[in-house]
C-alpha cells in the first residue's frame, strides 16, 4: 500500500489502536519539547511521579516566555528548571537563547522522529519531516517517563502546492490562505500535509512559519517531506549527518485533497481579533497603525527579519509608528549582526528586544489601547498582546514592513521599489555550547531541585463522584481560547508555578468575578461551565483547564472542543461532555442547577450521559472519551492514574 509522508510516521511509531480516523492510537515519542510558560509543572509533575530519568531519544526544556525579569519570580522559575533538567537528563536553553522552535528544529529535531510539546505551536517541526504534535504537560511528562501518547488518529489532509510565490508575497500568506478558507476549526481532527511541486519553492524555515501556524487551523500537526531542502538545512545547520528522506510513496492518497497555486496569492492579512479573519491587504489598506511587530515563532527565519531590513535600508519608518524587532534566536541575532542588516534596521528606527517569545504572548510590546498592531506572530486572540482593549492584525514581514514605512496598513507592492531577494548566510553563527547537555546518570541524581518562594506544589484532586449536583456558574460562546481562559502576559505568566496565584486571573477577561465567584462554592462541590463551538481553542496551557479545576470545575458540557484543552479538563479530572442537541446550549443558563448520576457505571457503558436541569427537564449530552480516558477521569485524573499504576496497565 503507497502510504504518504504522515502515514509513514505513524505507522513506523504505532504501539497501540489502528491507523483508522477517529480511533485513539498510542505513539512511540521520540523526543519532547517544554518551555518555561508551561515547563515548570512538567517538571512538577516528574517530582510527583516518581520520575528518575527521562526515557526519550532526546528532551529539551528552553526558557523563551517568562523572559522579563522585574522580580525575583521568572528568574526563581529560570534556576528550578535548570535544576530540573540536570535531575531528569533533559537539555537546557538558558534564557536569550531564543524560541524553543526555531531553536529545537535547528539543533536536536531530526526527520522521521515523532515528537510532543507543552506547547501548541510544537507542530512546527512538522517542517523537516517530523511528526511534532503540542499537547498538555502532563502527557509531555508521560512522554519523558516512557510512556505512548495518545490521539485520535486524524484525516489526512493533503495540500497539494503548485506553482510559485509572486514578488512580495511569501509563507506567511500560504497559511493565511488557508485560513482564509477553513478558519480556526477547518483542520480539527486532521494532519495537514504539504505535497507537490511548489513545496520545492519553499526553504525549511519557510516551511516553519506554515507548520507553525497549523495550530491556528485547530489542526493536530502539520507535515512536509524530508526532501532536498531539508537536507540543505541540516548540512548548513552542521547536522547533515541527522538528514534521512522522507517523501510520500508514488500514488500515496489523502482522506482530503486541497490545492494551493502558489502563482495566484496576494499579501493577505488576518484582522482583529481571530487569526482566522482573514483579507487581501488592499481590503483595509489606508488604516492607521501605531506598532509594526517582526519576529517570533511563526516568522523565525534570517529571510524574515533580513527582507524587512532589506525594504528599509536608507529609510525611516514613520514617526507614528513603534517598530519592533524580535529576533527568534541568538543565531539569528548574531548572522543579523555579521550581515549588517540589524544596523540597517536599528538606523530605520527599529526597537530590539531580546531574542524569545515577548510581546507574542504579552509578555512586553504591548501596544497602546485601541490602536492597530500589526504583527507577525501566529495569534491575535483578544487580549493576548498584553493590551485588553487591543486591535492586533496578523500578516508577513512584507505587509508590517511597508505599513511600518507609510504608517498605514499597505499592500507591501505598492511599494516604489523592486523586491529584494535575500541570501541566507552560508556559514550560519552556531554555538551548541548556548544549549546545555543532559548530565550523566550518577552526577544528575546528586542534584538538587531548586525551588523559590513562588514555586508551589499540584494540589491533589479527589476522584470523580458518582452524582453531582452543581450550579452553571458562567456560560460562554464560540472559539472561546486558552488566553481568554486563563491570560497570559507579564501580570500572569510569572505565577506559571503557583497554583494559588495563577487561578486568581482565571477567566478574568471575559468575567472579572468569576474568580471570587467559583471560591464561593468550592468547598460545596464546585460548578459546571457552559460553552459554544471550538471551546479551548489555542494555546496547549494546562494552566487553563487546571486553574479552573483548582477553582471547583467539575463538568463542561459546550457544543465542542480544540483537542488539546479537551485532553487537558481529562487530564485534571474535569468531565468533558458535549450537547447532543445544540439547541440545547440556548436552554442552558448561569445560575441553572445541573445534576449527573450514575457515572461509575454509565461513564464505561455509554457515550451518552443524560443531564438534569432542576425546574426545566432533561437535555442530552455526549462524552467522546476512550477507554482509558475514562479510567483516567475516574481516577480523578492522570496523576492519580499514574501514582496508582495504571498508565504500566494499560
Amino acid at each position: 500500500m503507497a502510504l504518504n509522508v504522515a502515514q509513514k510516521l505513524i505507522k513506523e511509531h504505532l504501539v497501540s489502536g489502528s491507523m483508522e480516523a477517529g480511533e485513539e492510537i498510542g505513539l512511540k515519542i521520540d523526543q519532547t519539547l517544554t518551555q518555561d510558560a508551561t515547563g515548570t509543572l512538567v517538571m512538577l509533575e516528574l517530582e510527583a511521579m516518581g520520575i528518575d530519568q527521562v526515557k526519550t531519544e532526546a528532551s529539551a526544556q528552553y526558557v523563551d516566555h517568562n523572559l522579563i525579569q522585574v522580580d525575583h519570580k521568572n528568574p526563581d522559575d529560570h534556576l528550578f528548571l535548570e535544576s530540573a533538567t540536570r535531575r531528569f537528563g533533559v537539555y537546557f536553553s538558558k534564557p536569550g537563547n531564543g524560541v524553543s522552535h526555531p531553536v529545537h528544529m535547528q539543533r536536536i529535531g531530526k526527520p522521521g522522529k515523532t515528537m510532543v510539546g507543552s506547547d501548541s505551536h510544537t507542530c512546527a517541526a512538522g517542517s523537516i519531516g517530523m511528526l511534532a504534535m503540542g499537547a498538555g504537560g502532563m502527557e509531555v511528562a508521560l512522554a519523558m517517563a516512557g510512556q505512548p501518547f495518545y490521539v485520535k488518529m486524524p484525516q489526512i489532509w493533503g495540500v497539494k502546492l503548485t506553482g510559485e510565490l509572486p514578488d512580495w508575497v511569501s509563507a506567511k500568506d500560504v497559511i493565511l490562505e488557508l485560513l482564509r478558507r477553513h478558519g480556526v476549526k477547518g483542520g480539527v481532527g486532521k494532519i495537514l500535509e504539504f505535497h507537490g511541486p511548489g513545496v520545492s519553492q519553499l526553504g525549511a524555515m519557510d516551511r516553519h512559519v506554515i507548520a507553525n501556524m497549523g495550530a491556528e487551523l485547530g489542526a493536530t500537526t502539520t507535515v512536509f517531506p524530508s526532501d532536498e531542502e531539508v537536507k540543505n538545512f541540516l548540512e548548513m545547520e552542521q547536522r547533515g549527518e541527522d538528514w534521512i528522506e522522507l517523501t510520500a510513496d508514488k500514488g500515496a492518497s489523502y482522506d482530503l485533497e486541497e490545492e494551493i497555486n502558489l502563482s495566484t496569492l496576494e499579501p493577505l492579512i488576518a484582522k482583529p481579533s481571530s487569526p482566522g479573519n482573514v483579507v487581501p491587504v488592499r481590503e483595509v489598506a489606508g488604516e492607521p497603525i501605531y506598532q509594526a511587530y517582526i519576529g517570533s515563532s511563526a516568522n523565525p527565519g534570517y529571510r524574515d527579519v533580513a527582507v524587512v531590513a532589506e525594504i528599509l535600508k536608507g529609510k525611516k519608518v514613520s514617526n507614528s509608528v513603534s517598530l519592533d524587532i524580535n529576533p527568534a534566536s541568538r543565531q539569528l541575532l548574531s548572522d543579523m549582526t555579521k550581515s549588517g542588516l540589524l544596523f540597517e534596521l536599528i538606523q530605520a528606527g527599529g526597537r530590539l528586544h531580546q531574542a524569545g517569545c515577548n510581546g507574542c504572548i504579552g509578555m512586553g510590546q504591548a501596544p497602546a489601547t485601541g490602536r492597530n498592531s500589526l504583527r507577525t506572530t501566529p495569534r491575535n486572540f483578544p487580549g493576548r498582546s498584553g493590551t485588553k482593549e487591543d486591535s492586533v492584525f496578523l500578516c508577513s514581514p512584507e505587509t508590517a514592513a511597508a505599513s511600518a514605512l507609510m504608517g498605514k496598513i499597505t499592500d507591501p507592492r505598492d511599494l516604489d521599489m523592486e523586491y529584494p531577494k535575500v541570501e541566507l548566510p552560508q556559514n550560519p553563527t552556531i554555538n551548541n555550547e548556548l544549549l546545555e547537555k543532559p548530565l550523566p546518570l550518577e552526577e544528575a541524581r546528586k542534584t538538587e531541585l531548586v525551588k523559590g518562594p513562588n514555586i508551589s506544589k499540584i494540589p491533589e484532586f479527589d476522584a470523580l463522584p458518582n452524582e453531582m449536583e452543581l450550579p452553571v456558574l458562567f456560560k460562554v460562546g464560540d472559539d472561546i481560547s486558552t488566553d481568554e481562559i486563563l491570560a497570559g502576559g507579564g501580570r500572569v505568566l510569572p505565577y506559571r508555578s503557583n497554583l494559588e496565584e495563577i487561578s486568581k486571573f482565571t477567566f478574568e477577561i471575559l468575567d472579572g468575578t468569576y474568580y471570587e465567584r467559583a471560591m464561593e462554592i468550592r468547598d460545596a462541590g464546585g460548578h459546571v461551565i457552559i460553552g459554544g463551538s471550538n471551546y479551548g481553542q489555542g494555546s496547549s496551557r494546562e494552566h487553563a483547564a487546571l486553574a479552573p479545576r483548582y477553582l471547583g470545575l467539575r463538568f463542561v458540557i459546550v457544543k465542542d472542543y480544540a483537542r488539546i484543552h479537551w485532553q487537558n479538563l481529562v487530564n485534571f479530572g474535569v468531565l468533558p461532555l458535549e450537547f447532543v442537541h445544540e439547541e440545547d446550549y440556548d436552554m442552558l443558563e448561569k445560575g441553572d442547577v445541573l445534576r449527573v448520576k450514575n457515572l461509575h457505571k454509565s461513564l464505561p457503558a455509554t457515550s451518552a450521559v443524560e443531564v438534569e436541569v432542576k425546574g426545566k427537564g432533561v437535555i442530552d449530552a455526549k462524552h467522546s472519551l476512550s477507554k482509558r480516558q475514562i479510567d483516567v477521569m475516574l481516577h480523578g485524573g492522570l496523576i492519580n492514574w499514574v501514582r496508582q499504576g495504571e498508565a504500566k496497565n494499560s
